[in-house]
């Protein structure tokens, strides 16, 4: 892993502060001040401090460049993704994850018709009409599983969270409509089922609570990126397509982490939102549900001869 801190150099010089006003104002080190000047790695807790101090995203300050394991599934998904590769485990992961995630809230496009659109660019339904929205969502998640492959190993942040949610939602009639906020927070209150959810004007503050918490864990295991999903799902910061945003989140950590990545498929439907709904009293209501859908999603990548180094 090589980081850059070039990013966070141009802010400080566009605001006029010195690299000694930056660690006078957070009593940083000099052997970190170093690291900075020499593009080494900081601590997580160096870097939220940085990002607080700044007002910005840890993306806004570094960048950060991975050699992917050629043994890994990112890798695989990857190469097939640029290659566009048919008939491969990014084709199939494509094709399942759309239609699984935008069934689950509400889309009436088949599996059949999803693939469809995937493989040729074409709509071409002769039976029963079909929702434009739909359509324009299955396209845009296409578009959303592309660009959080080549995020994946990048740090989970606020700029990644909000251009899934604008590309999920763009084009479609909901992008229309001022007060919507497509790829920003909500702007009007809303709920999942019967649950209450956190009031617009408190969700920045919660998500980067949300953020600062997961970046502060260490050897991130399968229960801390559910709970990070519970927790986005309980905020619910966008006016709509929540859901989908969020288990592309989960997606993008296992691929990260080397975790067995899953799909919720339709008839784990029920039992998934049992265990968003009882995570805090039994967590393993939701952790069963995903161990199922992760023993699925096994059965792809031993088909494709992909190697896994572990589950949770």
């Amino acid at each position: 892993m090589k980081v850059s801190y070039k990013k966070l150099f141009n802010i400080l010089k566009n605001r006029g502060i010195t690299k000694t006003a930056l660690g006078n104002a957070l009593d940083l080190s000099s052997t970190t001040l170093a690291k900075l000047a020499k593009d080494e790695q900081i601590s997580m807790n160096t870097l939220i401090g940085i990002c607080n101090y700044l007002n910005c995203q840890p993306g806004d300050i570094m960048e950060v460049r991975y050699e992917i394991d050629k043994d890994t599934l990112l890798y695989r998904l990857t190469e097939e993704k640029n290659a566009k590769l048919k008939g491969s485990i990014y084709h199939q992961t494509q094709i399942k994850l759309a239609y699984n995630s935008n069934h689950i809230e509400g889309s009436r496009l088949t599996e059949d018709q999803t693939r469809y659109i995937y493989e040729t660019n074409t709509i071409g339904f002769d039976k029963e009409p079909v929702n434009i929205d739909d359509i324009m969502e299955t396209i845009n998640h296409f578009q959303c599983f592309d660009y959080m492959i080549e995020c994946a190993n990048n740090t989970l942040d606020e700029e990644f969270i909000k251009n899934v949610h604008k590309i999920l939602k763009t084009n479609t009639s909901d992008s229309r409509i001022s007060w919507f906020n497509v790829g920003e927070y909500k702007s009007r209150r809303n709920m999942v089922g019967d649950m209450k959810t956190v009031p617009p004007e408190k969700v920045k503050d919660e998500m980067n609570k949300l953020l600062e918490e997961y970046w502060k864990k260490q050897n991130i295991t399968l229960e801390d990126i559910l709970d990070v999903h519970v927790r986005f799902e309980r905020i619910h910061p966008f006016q709509d397509g929540n859901g989908r945003v969020g288990r592309i989140i989960i997606f993008k950590e296992c691929l990260k982490h080397n975790i067995v990545p899953f799909i919720i498929e339709d008839n784990l439907k029920f039992f998934y939102y049992r265990g968003l709904k009882e995570w805090d009293n039994e967590k393993g209501y939701l952790m069963d549900t995903c161990l199922t859908a992760q023993d699925r999603y096994k059965a792809y990548l031993d088909y494709f001869e992909i190697k896994y180094e572990k589950y949770v």
